[in-house]
């Protein structure tokens, strides 16, 4: 079986293993304590917050251990705000930001805040430019992830830190997704991250604040982690995070080379031997592991089932799963084809022999969904008048499928009207008409659902 899902959560490091197991026994008891065993406990606890600051490149006296990365993002994005209060009720973010990020920013905004959520290209990325619009006397925060968890793109932070730094506003970078490859440059104030990430335990967050941020932590004052982090630390699991980033840290810049070279070959590889195909994504500004594409006429769930079967794990943004009801917030913003997507995330020690064998084994598993769905040939040569297609009650990707099935039923320059309830169908038809050469004409609202024009250009 060949694990392709790191992006949501890395295989235990080694070290991360052995470290877990040897500080069991001698982290278990409580570090705010004055005898000995308390104090083998503060020691581990410090030397932990010391090789995380390092790998992040803050001071340890900056540095608190969380929960989980959530945690983190929530305490950092409430404390930031309310350490600003007096500056004002606004909170920048951008369309991509990991879901934990736009929950705390919806429950900021339910509470009488402003949100300004920042739009990003077709490739993922926002504009430092954007940035510099969206920012306003009372803005309190902005945020910016270091690189997105879905298609890879990295985030031009230093850019947006300097933007924000000139209009006296702190930035909050979530780096979950880059901490293991180095460390996030530019001038920012407040930091989050999440061990599972690089292969440390989960359970583990990290939350760095620098040296003065206005910050005023949120909730029951708690006397650990310099009041910032409730509860009793998980001493063996927050040594085991420090231990395993310090050592993927180490190995990171030979490995990278070596997964990008294999996410190279699959974006690359995969539109040559899968038709009607979009990969996604930054093509040069992303992580080394992550390539993610998209293919049309395809249920996500059953190509996702599909690969498992043939024995690889990936993951999907696509909303033909069971997990969602909708597409990929961040497939939705960027713009691209939802349906039928997949993203592939190699964990360091990836063989090529294993994407060579996920290479040969997608077109078949692709086939294979396109067939049960009844996907259309590539192309027909009937000729009729303009076309109703009636999708009503049917799921992503079936719209897409019956309009592709009639498309060369209309003569050039006619017209099909699709009617669909489906919401995906919102991004998946223009979407399909600019892969596939043909002109999205609009929306236009229906007795049921929406009505989607598109005229036939080839």
């Amino acid at each position: 079986m060949s694990y392709f899902d790191a992006a949501s959560a890395a295989p235990l490091h080694p070290v991360a293993r052995q470290a877990l197991q040897a500080s069991l026994d001698e982290g278990w008891a409580d570090p705010a304590r004055l005898y000995r065993e308390g104090r083998r406990a503060r020691i581990l606890l410090d030397a932990a917050r010391e090789a995380a600051a390092d790998a992040v490149g803050c001071r340890p006296d900056e540095l608190v251990f969380t929960s989980s990365g959530t945690r983190a993002v929530h305490s950092g994005i409430e404390g930031a705000l309310a350490g600003r209060r007096r500056a004002g009720r606004h909170l920048i973010v951008s369309a991509v930001e990991h879901s934990s990020v736009l929950h705390s920013a919806e429950v900021f905004e339910a509470g009488g805040g402003t949100v300004t959520r920042v739009p990003v290209s077709r490739a993922g990325a926002v504009a430092p430019e954007a940035y510099t619009e969206a920012l306003r006397p009372d803005t309190a925060l902005a945020c910016l992830q270091s690189a997105n968890h879905e298609v890879g793109t990295v985030q031009p932070v230093a850019e947006v830190a300097e933007v924000c730094r000139a209009a006296g506003v702190p930035l909050l970078v979530d780096a979950a997704q880059s901490l293991g490859w180095g460390q996030v440059e530019g001038d920012w104030s407040v930091l989050t991250a999440s061990s599972h990430k690089w292969g440390g335990p989960s359970g583990v967050g990290l939350l760095v604040v620098r040296k003065g941020v206005r910050f005023a932590p949120q909730g029951p004052v708690d006397e650990r982690e310099s009041g910032r982090a409730a509860g009793f630390e998980n001493i063996p699991a927050v040594v085991a995070a420090a231990a395993s980033l310090r050592a993927v840290r180490a190995e990171a810049a030979g490995e990278a080379a070596r997964l990008r070279q294999l996410t190279e070959r699959i974006r690359a590889r995969v539109p040559e031997l899968v038709p009607d195909v979009e990969v996604v994504g930054d093509p040069v500004g992303r992580l080394p592991g992550i390539v993610t594409f998209s293919c049309l006429y395809v249920d996500g769930e059953t190509l996702l089932h599909e690969l498992d079967r043939a024995g690889f794990s990936v993951s999907s943004g696509s909303s033909c799963t069971s997990s969602t009801l909708t597409p990929s917030h961040v497939l939705k913003a960027m713009g691209v084809l939802t349906e039928g997507n997949v993203r592939v995330s190699l964990p360091p020690g990836t063989p090529a022999e294993e994407v060579d064998r996920f290479l040969s084994v997608l077109p078949g598993a692709v086939g294979a969904v396109r067939d049960k769905l009844g996907a259309p040939s590539p192309r027909t040569d009937a000729r009729k008048d303009a076309l109703v297609v009636d999708a009503l009650g049917k799921r992503c990707p079936l719209p897409v499928i019956e309009l592709a099935k009639v498309i060369g039923a209309v003569p050039v320059g006619g017209t099909v009207r699709v009617l669909s309830d489906d919401e995906a169908a919102r991004l998946d038809i223009p979407a399909w008409c600019e892969m596939r050469g043909q002109e999205y004409m609009g929306e236009e609202p229906a007795e049921r659902g929406s009505a989607y024009l598109v005229r036939r250009l080839s």
